[in-house]
């Protein structure tokens, strides 16, 4: 592709699968993604400790309602949950100190 032909948008997926389809499909080359994010650095570090926690079971199922509708496996979301979190939580102390 020349530096003069515009890239393509990144097209928005339902599901993990649709995104790893066009992944295995698409010449990544012509879309643009300079307005991506990195993952975490959390979900590329092993899972190398496991916990027990107790829940109520409407809310276990509304967590795994809620993963099912983003296409992500229930424990996943749940780490990214915890995740979004602690970032919030870091984010507001930062702005307390400012």
């Amino acid at each position: 592709m020349s530096s003069k032909e515009k890239l393509k948008n990144f097209p928005r997926f339902e599901t993990d699968r649709e995104a790893e389809d066009f992944v295995d499909t698409a010449d990544l080359s012509e879309y643009d993604f300079s307005g991506f994010t990195p993952l975490s650095r959390f979900e590329f570090q092993p899972k190398d400790t496991s916990i027990n926690l107790r829940l109520p079971r409407s809310q276990l199922d509304a967590v795994k309602a809620e993963a099912a509708k983003q296409g992500l496996p229930y424990q996943r979301f749940i780490r990214e949950l915890l995740q979004r979190g602690m970032e919030t939580l870091r984010l507001s102390e930062i702005r307390a100190l400012s």
